[in-house]
């Protein structure tokens, strides 16, 4: 479904271009087509830079991890250029393109499970993709639907994907989880008692909510509002799980996740990414390096 409402979006956006055009022709005015252009492009800058206006206002003035401008900018610049390839390319039109990995041999060889976050698919991974095959690691890669459903919804796709990961290769797979995907993780891990993880990577994942979300929107954004009865409830129910086996990766220049440190937990190994972005906190090198050392670990 989710692929379908991005083509939609990238569809009307050319289609919106070629109508600006062919009216700007009829007036003689061919060129109105390039403004049209230029205002869907400037909109989105503007949207992007209000993100990290909100983020850098979420922290104190004397907070030593406040992002300065020059951080926020470079943010920004990678942001811009990052998002559109996810979300007008990899994940309306190539979402299939990148099959799951369970090759024969992959017995004894730990595999790896791969979950996006809100208004995401499995496209979102294929650069992961293509680079986990290279290496011959077995990996499976999920779409979570109802795309405005409640998190608790996604447990048993996330439960179906390891379970048949720890059949083909023996072992407890690692789980990379980016966004709402880790809170989706976490949700499973404290509600199936036959749950096994090896390690869970979390990218960029409101584990205390954002700002951002709006509580009275669909039931997965209003979950991962700060201060939610569904995180309340998701702590209470995985007290007796300890956080050790996770990997948080967090960045004071998230515009999605703030205040950014809402990207932490308590217990767990919390690692900072220096002036990187939401989207592109995926495809940080020291996240794919940790998740393959955590992949190739011995058994």
């Amino acid at each position: 479904m989710l692929a379908r409402i991005q083509q939609f979006i990238a569809v009307t956006l050319v289609v919106s271009t070629l109508v600006a055009f062919v009216a700007g022709v009829n007036v003689g005015k061919p060129w109105l087509a390039l403004v049209w252009v230029a205002l869907v492009i400037l909109g989105y800058f503007a949207v992007l830079a209000a993100e990290f206006w909100l983020l850098r206002s979420s922290y104190g003035p004397g907070d030593a991890a406040r992002p300065t401008i020059a951080q926020l900018i470079r943010a920004w610049a990678a942001e811009v250029t990052c998002a559109p390839r996810v979300f007008l390319w990899h994940q309306p039109f190539a979402s299939r393109r990148e099959p799951d990995h369970l090759p024969a041999s992959a017995a004894g060889r730990r595999g790896v499970l791969l979950v996006h976050g809100f208004f995401c698919n499995r496209g979102l991974w294929n650069p992961w993709l293509r680079r986990l095959r290279a290496a011959d690691i077995p990996f499976i890669a999920v779409s979570l639907e109802p795309v405005f459903g409640s998190i608790d919804r996604y447990a048993r796709t996330i439960a179906l994907a390891t379970r048949e990961l720890e059949r083909v290769t023996g072992l407890a797979p690692v789980i990379a989880a980016h966004s709402m995907g880790g809170l989706a993780a976490r949700a499973w891990l404290a509600g199936d008692s036959e749950a096994r993880a090896y390690r869970i990577v979390t990218i960029a994942s409101p584990h205390t909510g954002t700002r951002l979300a709006i509580r009275r929107h669909a039931a997965n954004i209003a979950q991962m509002a700060q201060a939610s009865d569904w995180l309340a409830a998701l702590v209470t129910r995985e007290s007796t799980r300890p956080r050790a086996q996770l990997v948080c990766f967090w960045s004071h220049c998230d515009n999605i996740v703030f205040p950014t440190r809402n990207a932490t937990l308590p217990g767990a190994d919390n690692r900072h990414l220096e002036a990187t972005p939401h989207v592109q906190m995926v495809f940080h090198p020291a996240v794919f390096d940790e998740v393959l050392r955590c992949a190739s670990a011995p058994a």
